[in-house]
């Protein structure tokens, strides 16, 4: 099934130098709609913006889900990667489950995105730059009142990206949300919807007037555990371990975290699924006995962890220098995500070239 493609008349060129994140979109958009549980008029148009009612039910109740992801370029041969698409594919659906909104069908799903990227291929960026993928889908039924939206718009954008960081992969300063919470168990923790996003704007502010990058999150019941960043997972590397906080009702089962799991099994790590308490954490980089932390996602890839504050007083990592484990990762799966890797090739899914598209 090929996708109809209404063609941007005025198509812009890929923009030269820094990208940013987030900025910069492509002249092409997927988009279709539900009405009463059944998904029509699946199209390809040239990006614009969407005129919504006041009383949209997405704009008073958040009904709203999204996902990240990323396709790259061979440097070799040009040709144009997905990492492991599949995986956020069943993650949206899993979303759409816990937000109450219909799923999409993964294969129509897929046929989008290898239309809508390779549309605009020329748009992927050389390497270590990326193609963001921002998939949507948002509640679109006019009237109030709390209950499930009738009617959906579910769409697809794209663009180039730099370093999800300003600082690239320089080690970050974190500092640890002693006040509020992101997720709590029985929540929506584990959807990626925006309330949960929105939940962390004003202690990220905080931490970033304060000199930091980013928050840690704690655990809402005890407040002892580390959970995760304010938008990725991370993970703790100690001489016999490597330690992250279980994937569960209140923690994103991110697709980056899972690829490192599985590339640390490969190469010998006890990759340990447990909840790091955050007072061991500070103890255990006083005595040297933790040895790098890094961030890990689809924006940050595997970025490493300088310093954390905690209690008033800032923690040091090591060195406070990118680890040799921490960047043996970040190269490992950037080679995987561009195809030049002999690990795991069946993560990467090359994007077909339609013709008369």
């Amino acid at each position: 099934m090929n996708i109809p493609v209404t063609r941007n008349p005025n198509p812009q060129s890929p923009p030269d130098g820094d990208y940013g994140f987030g900025r910069i979109f492509t002249p092409h958009m997927f988009v279709m709609e539900c009405t009463d549980g059944e998904w029509r008029d699946p199209r390809i148009i040239p990006y614009q913006s969407f005129s919504l009612d006041p009383a949209s039910k997405v704009l008073h109740y958040g009904q709203e889900i999204f996902e990240g992801m990323k396709a790259y370029r061979n440097g070799r041969d040009q040709s144009v990667h997905m990492f492991r698409p599949d995986k956020n594919v069943t993650r949206f659906n899993i979303s759409c489950e816990r937000m109450c909104m219909p799923k999409v069908d993964p294969e129509l799903f897929m046929q989008a995105l290898n239309q809508l990227i390779d549309l605009d291929r020329e748009w992927v960026p050389e390497s270590p730059n990326a193609l963001y993928i921002r998939p949507t889908m948002i509640a679109t039924q006019v009237g109030l009142g709390v209950k499930a939206s009738t009617d959906y718009t579910f769409f697809i954008i794209i663009g180039p990206v730099g370093s999800y960081f300003t600082g690239g992969i320089n080690p970050l300063r974190l500092r640890v949300e002693e006040n509020f919470v992101r997720s709590a168990e029985g929540g929506t923790g584990y959807a990626k919807t925006g309330g949960n996003y929105s939940a962390s704007l004003l202690p990220i502010k905080q931490a970033q007037a304060e000199g930091y990058d980013n928050i840690i999150w704690l655990d809402a019941k005890e407040r002892k555990y580390v959970e995760e960043m304010g938008a990725m997972n991370i993970a703790f590397v100690y001489d016999d371990k490597v330690i992250t906080a279980p994937a569960g009702d209140t923690i994103l089962k991110g697709v980056t975290r899972d690829s490192v799991g599985i590339l640390l099994k490969d190469l010998g790590y006890n990759w340990v699924e447990e909840p790091p308490a955050i007072d061991e954490i500070c103890e255990d980089a006083h005595t040297g006995k933790l040895k790098e932390v890094f961030a890990c996602g689809t924006a940050a890839v595997v970025t490493p962890v300088g310093w954390i504050h905690y209690k008033g007083a800032d923690h040091q990592i090591g060195d406070a220098k990118e680890g040799e484990l921490t960047e043996k990762l970040r190269v490992t799966l950037t080679g995987v995500h561009a195809g030049n890797s002999e690990h795991h090739p069946e993560w990467v899914h090359v994007v077909p070239v339609f013709e008369n598209v």
